[in-house]
């Protein structure tokens, strides 16, 4: 079911709000950025992600193909979002489960969580997931 979630940077400069069904799969990524920032997010589809204040305080950060898009809060740090362009959905927002303020340990611990091979650019579980 769609909900929507609002939630923060660290520090509060960056608030947004996402529309979320996370009765579906979560990501966790093997790829450079995500292993890096143990970035775990849920997938809010095209114009499911409104930015509600500090916009200005994201940067915006792409590596390789650029073909992905990674938003850090230019104070705290945090990524707060990323938007990936060629996905099995087309267009999508990944939005930092992490970031969102309503969910306690509990209902983290019961997202489903989709392994995806990142670091070879697969759609499928990496061999290894334990650490991610």
């Amino acid at each position: 079911m769609l909900i929507t979630y609002t939630g923060s940077c660290h520090c509060g400069t960056v608030k947004f709000e996402a529309d979320l069904d996370l009765e579906q799969s979560t990501y966790r990524c093997n790829c450079s950025i995500c292993r890096q920032t143990r970035f775990w997010p849920a997938v809010a589809k095209e114009g499911g992600l409104r930015i509600l204040q500090g916009e200005d305080q994201l940067t915006r950060y792409t590596f390789n193909t650029h073909k992905n898009e990674h938003y850090f809060c230019k104070h705290c740090g945090v990524r707060v979002f990323g938007i990936g362009t060629e996905t099995p959905i087309g267009k999508m927002y990944g939005v930092n489960i992490g970031c969102l303020d309503v969910l306690g340990d509990k209902e983290l611990a019961a997202l489903k969580i989709t392994y995806v091979d990142g670091l070879h650019d697969k759609f499928a579980p990496p061999e290894y997931i334990d650490h991610l």
